[in-house]
């Protein structure tokens, strides 16, 4: 049986958003590099190729632990129901747009500085819908234990390995102030190999570096 919401308590999405944050600033940095000539380098190339999955990953397991949770709750509300339908068709847009700028980074020809600015509007038009609409829906549907299902379905999909790059990735460049919101949804002892060991590792992979 589902869990009932209790309205008195609210679900924390600062991982969320600073997930939404760290996929703007990498295209950001793409299309710096571009401008700058600098696409071939295999820095720009590793950091396109970090985004590529961690997107991937966040959507597609949006789309299996999280969506059907909240479609599962509104049954009734046919409003809801087409935000859902939304956030499914926006998912879809992006599909196309990422295999233009990985072929187009890879060689395959294209204009690469205006591919990678359609993927970006598309891609934050996107995430500010889900903020804006989804979000608010989730938090009057979810519980807080609910949504954490979807936060460790995320990481048992990454596995331990790809935690140990999600989590320095998303703070890479973040204020102070906004790493310690971000890490404070993990557990002590993680917060701890991250600093000691994960964010050394990612590092030095220097991606987007030109």
């Amino acid at each position: 049986m589902a869990e009932s919401k209790d309205p008195n308590v609210d679900i924390d999405f600062t991982v969320m958003y600073a997930t939404h944050k760290a996929f703007r600033r990498d295209l950001r940095r793409l299309a710096a590099a571009v401008a700058a000539g600098q696409a071939d380098k295999p820095q720009v190339r590793a950091g396109w190729d970090n985004f590529n999955h961690q997107l991937h990953n966040h959507h597609s397991v949006e789309d299996r632990a999280l969506w059907p949770q909240v479609e599962a709750k509104i049954t009734d509300r046919p409003d809801d129901q087409r935000l859902m339908k939304e956030m499914e068709d926006e998912h879809a847009e992006l599909g196309p747009r990422i295999e233009a700028v990985d072929t187009a980074i890879k060689g395959g020809g294209g204009d690469l500085a205006a591919l990678i600015e359609d993927l970006y509007q598309v891609m934050d038009g996107h995430f500010t819908h889900e903020e804006e609409a989804a979000l608010p829906l989730i938090q009057d549907v979810l519980s807080p234990a609910e949504w954490r299902t979807f936060g460790l379905a995320n990481a048992k999909n990454l596995g331990i390995s790809g935690v140990s790059v999600y989590i320095p990735w998303v703070i890479d460049d973040a204020t102070p102030d906004d790493q310690k919101a971000f890490l404070g949804s993990f557990p002590p002892p993680l917060r701890v190999v991250n600093k000691l060991i994960w964010q050394r590792g990612y590092a030095k992979k220097e991606l987007f570096k030109v």
